[in-house]
């Protein structure tokens, strides 16, 4: 029995930081959906736990003997209470490091994955708790739709109603640490954003949003200045509503009127040690 499961993109649409704890974890206000490509994650069962990566991206991953895939599986079978027995295959589709959740991505289909193979139904806040303490990330990439996420992650509400649009993703081949990112932050605190109850149009929606921000766009920018190249790239195209960065970079969003329109415009957008995707939003 092989089972497998998606591990779609996470995007930040926008991205408030509002304020810091006292441990040091700031907090956050971010509209977060789900593109159409990601990793995938195949499992069966086996006698031990292993992992395998492969994919045009699984070379990021080399070395890593503490990936988060493992962790969430260690993490489902501890709370279980059952031996961690499953032979896993991570895709790795998606750039390493580059703002768009791959590996909470892929511990958050980790946890649903193995939940199917090991017949695992945890209570649902349980479930969250492991996802929580596996990366600030995990709980919205195991809920897996869009929506609102507030605190350092913990917090996830339902998002305004969105329209039909398509997304243009855009890497320029560099991996950026998110804690650099925050070291080179030096604006004030951002208020909490004022979201509508819905859009009933692609280009209200980018016009609402041109409004708020991510607020680690300009220091991401500073480090790495051909994200400002890619930024620059998007907005020159036909029909693109809102050229932004996503989390703390380097990947960069367009957000077109359609899933076609994006498609069509990414292939415009091809450069040598470019990542690039164009298309519509995962299913729900």
């Amino acid at each position: 029995m092989r089972l497998s499961e998606s591990a779609p993109a996470k995007i930040n649409l926008t991205l408030h930081v509002t304020g810091k704890r006292a441990d040091g974890y700031h907090l956050l206000d971010s509209l977060v959906v789900f593109a159409g490509i990601g990793d995938r994650l195949h499992a069966e069962p086996a006698d031990g736990l292993s992992l395998r990566v492969n994919g045009p991206f699984a070379a990021g991953l080399d070395g890593e003997s503490d990936n988060l895939v493992l962790r969430a599986a260690q993490a489902l079978a501890d709370a279980a209470g059952i031996p961690p027995n499953a032979a896993l295959v991570l895709e790795k589709n998606l750039p390493v490091a580059s703002g768009i959740g791959g590996g909470s991505a892929d511990a958050a289909a980790a946890l649903r994955l193995l939940s199917r193979l090991w017949a695992v139904t945890l209570d649902p806040r349980a479930m969250f708790g492991l996802a929580e303490r596996l990366g600030a990330d995990v709980p919205v990439c195991l809920a897996g739709q869009p929506t609102r996420m507030r605190g350092v992650g913990e917090r996830l509400d339902p998002p305004p109603t969105m329209p039909d649009y398509g997304l243009v993703l855009v890497n320029p081949g560099i991996a950026l640490s998110t804690a650099d990112v925050f070291r080179a932050r030096r604006s004030d605190f951002s208020q909490e954003a004022d979201l509508p109850a819905g859009w009933d149009s692609a280009a209200s929606m980018a016009a609402e949003l041109r409004g708020l921000t991510n607020d680690l766009q300009t220091p991401a920018i500073a480090l790495r200045p051909v994200i400002g190249d890619v930024l620059a790239a998007l907005t020159a195209r036909p029909g693109c509503l809102l050229a932004r960065m996503s989390g703390s970079g380097a990947t960069c969003f367009g957000l077109f009127p359609d899933p076609d329109h994006a498609m069509r415009e990414a292939a415009f957008l091809a450069r040598e040690g470019w990542w690039i995707w164009g298309g519509g939003m995962a299913s729900a």
